[in-house]
């Protein structure tokens, strides 16, 4: 399956409706979506009104999103962590699922808030206690919250960035003026998941190379019981994905 298949089936799993409803009129705007990926969110903010640029470090997934042919929008290749200068000050900045990569979070903030109009919001959507499933062994939730530290440590991913979203913001200058936690059919859900959802699990753990080696010879172990507690009909999850708006 490719990177882009693979955002394409995690969309349908997101209450979008409940984000996008969360935000400030968009019809006339333009909005800054950081981390595009295939353009799905693009393609709901042009729905919506907007006029969208998107920017994402990955060619593959703007060459999809530039293949929608979406109009009012475009996509650029970016580093997020220092975006060029668009010659225009933007009403809006959205970013979904891209704020864990930057664990020092405020000075990335304060980067993007340069590109807004003053009066101007952002959106943050963010998972947070992503390995947050239960019921799991001892030594398997030992496993992963060392390796949730050690990503951290290393600056490469905060598992647990979504309940930092609010403090960063205001940190960063910015006023919060909405926080709201959504369901999640493959993050963030109580009871048995769905066979798909297990295949993008089996699929997404598979795919971390260094969660493999964090494990060494028991990751399989820690995958399949992983995989097999978001089967039982008591599973739980204390993960939760958070959305914050706030204004310039």
């Amino acid at each position: 399956m490719s990177i882009a298949d693979y955002y394409k089936r995690q969309f349908r799993w997101r209450d979008w409706p409940s984000i996008f409803g969360a935000l400030p009129p968009l019809e006339g705007r333009t909005v800054l979506d950081l981390g595009c990926g295939v353009g799905d969110q693009a393609a709901e903010l042009v729905a919506r009104g907007a006029c969208v640029i998107g920017m994402d470090m990955s060619q593959e997934v703007l060459q999809e999103a530039q293949s929608r042919h979406l109009p009012n929008s475009e996509f650029r290749l970016g580093d997020l962590r220092s975006i060029p200068e668009f010659g225009v000050a933007v009403d809006g900045i959205w970013s979904s699922f891209a704020t864990a990569y930057f664990p020092d979070l405020p000075p990335v903030l304060a980067g993007w808030g340069r590109h807004l109009k003053s009066g101007g919001w952002i959106a943050l959507t963010e998972i947070d206690d992503f390995f947050g499933h239960e019921p799991l062994s001892g030594r398997t939730k030992a496993l992963l919250e060392a390796y949730a530290r050690d990503g951290l440590a290393a600056a490469r991913y905060d598992f647990h960035m979504g309940r930092k979203l609010q403090g960063y913001l205001e940190q960063s200058g910015f006023t919060v003026t909405n926080v709201l936690t959504v369901e999640d059919q493959e993050l963030s859900f109580s009871g048995p998941a769905q066979p798909e959802v297990i295949d993008a699990w089996r699929a997404r753990l598979d795919g971390m190379k260094l969660l493999q080696e964090s494990c060494a010879p028991s990751f399989e172990q820690v995958r399949e019981e992983f995989l097999e507690c978001l089967r039982l009909p008591g599973h739980r999850s204390s993960a939760k994905v958070y959305c914050c708006v706030a204004t310039k």
